[in-house]
């Protein structure tokens, strides 16, 4: 959907943890990570971000711990591999305090969690933002989640898979088809705060789930949040097609990215969808100095910063493989993972003239793992963006941190005013909802969306 006249999206991609996506970091002088417990960390994370003219915080989210690189947690514990982590979403509240137009996107499980449960945090979430969230979907991946959740084991990702589009199902219904627009009279001369017609069951009984209703909130300002998803396994695709406004997309290369918009454009649009309301949010790493010598001696000690070990704990979660069972120079294979397909097919589809070995996958992941870095001057970055927007036709970016703060900082100190000099980066309204924002229409969703037919 990326178009001129609503400008470039930008997203912060992070995680209320330690460690994110470049394992090591926290290590760096200056790096504030270890502040992740603090709430004054993320309200400064706020202001700045929105300073910068951030679209939105997108917080990833994993359950479980990282075992199974040497069928164990010690390296996932000893060098905070996602480890320890806090649940993102009671952030919200205090970095929506005080900020005024910046969203949030919070990644939340369809396999441990309840539609009726979710249902009401996401709708409580949305009326105490006035509009500005929006939900990631996830199916979860580590067995160690299951196993500390009561199961056995993991379910298979087709099992994931149809739990995931039942249990939105019956969000939607809850959130969409529950109360009536007009149902909140609150007349306080005849005693009557909400009309009881106007409340409705969902009757829903399904294979999964069964959930009469109705759903507790008043309707919020956008129903449903904005719904986020990067679905890159076959089914995930599919998953994607018939229910994202927004796609993250995980390819490390234009070829790989320009792939995944056309085949999920394509799917969206043989369900009936517009393929050109969906927005692709590519990752990247800007790496930026003042001068070209200054990023590219800043892009080296990153490097030299990455923790190799960390980096194969974290791709062995990903892949549901352990790596240090592989020579380092062994090729990776395309397989099919009942983990992160896409993690996978990042490596094995995305540059078809490339084989990588389990070496050169961790090297390169150790910063931002499947999304490229980009190394420069504030131009020099500008460009690169510019590009992906205006040729690629990616509709924003999710920037990932290396250093924190300092990755934001200079991002948003550096690279921002370049964005604004040039048109890309447009005001944003305070009262308009994150799906307003986003989309430049309505707040609720598009009437070809599945969840309003």
């Amino acid at each position: 959907m990326s178009d001129d006249e609503g400008g470039m999206r930008l997203n912060l991609f992070t995680m209320n943890s330690v460690e994110h996506v470049s394992p090591g970091s926290w290590r760096h002088p200056g790096d504030r990570s270890a502040a992740y417990t603090d709430r004054e960390y993320w309200t400064d994370v706020a202001r700045t971000a929105e300073r910068g003219g951030f679209d939105a915080v997108f917080f990833a989210d994993v359950r479980g711990i990282y075992d199974v690189y040497g069928d164990d947690r010690d390296v996932a514990v000893e060098k905070a591999v996602q480890t320890p982590s806090n649940d993102p979403s009671y952030l919200v509240p205090a970095m929506a305090e005080v900020t005024e137009t910046l969203g949030f996107a919070v990644t939340k499980s369809t396999t441990y969690t309840h539609p009726y449960q979710l249902a009401r945090e996401f709708s409580t979430l949305d009326h105490l933002t006035d509009g500005r969230v929006a939900f990631n979907v996830v199916t979860s991946y580590l067995a160690s989640a299951a196993r500390n959740l009561g199961l056995d084991e993991r379910m298979d990702k087709e099992t994931r898979y149809d739990r995931a589009a039942e249990f939105l199902d019956v969000c939607y219904q809850l959130w969409e088809e529950s109360w009536d627009d007009d149902a909140v009279v609150r007349d306080a001369d005849s005693g009557v705060f909400t009309d009881p017609d106007g409340v409705h069951d969902i009757d829903h009984d399904g294979e999964f789930f069964s959930v009469p209703g109705p759903h507790g909130c008043e309707p919020s300002p956008q129903r449903t949040p904005v719904v986020f998803q990067a679905g890159s396994s076959d089914r995930g695709r599919a998953f994607a097609a018939a229910n994202a406004e927004a796609v993250f997309c995980s390819q490390p290369t234009e070829h790989g990215v320009r792939e995944y918009m056309e085949d999920l454009r394509g799917r969206a649009a043989d369900r009936g969808r517009d393929p050109d309301s969906l927005a692709f949010f590519p990752g990247v790493v800007p790496v930026v100095g003042e001068t070209e010598a200054a990023a590219e001696a800043k892009h080296e000690r990153l490097k030299d910063g990455v923790d190799v070990e960390a980096t194969l704990a974290l791709l062995s979660g990903f892949l549901d493989m352990d790596l240090s069972a592989l020579d380092p120079d062994q090729r990776i294979e395309h397989i099919e993972t009942d983990a992160i397909q896409g993690t996978m097919n990042a490596f094995t589809q995305s540059d078809p003239d490339r084989e990588w070995t389990v070496r050169e996958v961790a090297e390169f992941s150790g910063l931002g793992t499947t999304s490229p870095v980009v190394v420069g001057t504030p131009e020099q970055v500008a460009d690169e963006l510019e590009y992906w927007y205006r040729e690629v036709g990616v509709d924003g970016f999710n920037v990932k941190e290396v250093v924190r703060t300092g990755s934001l900082d200079d991002f948003v100190d550096l690279v921002c005013p370049e964005l604004r000099r040039r048109g890309l980066l447009r005001d944003a309204d305070p009262d308009e909802t994150l799906r307003e924002r986003l989309f430049g229409e309505g707040p609720r969703l598009p009437a070809d969306h599945p969840a309003r037919r």
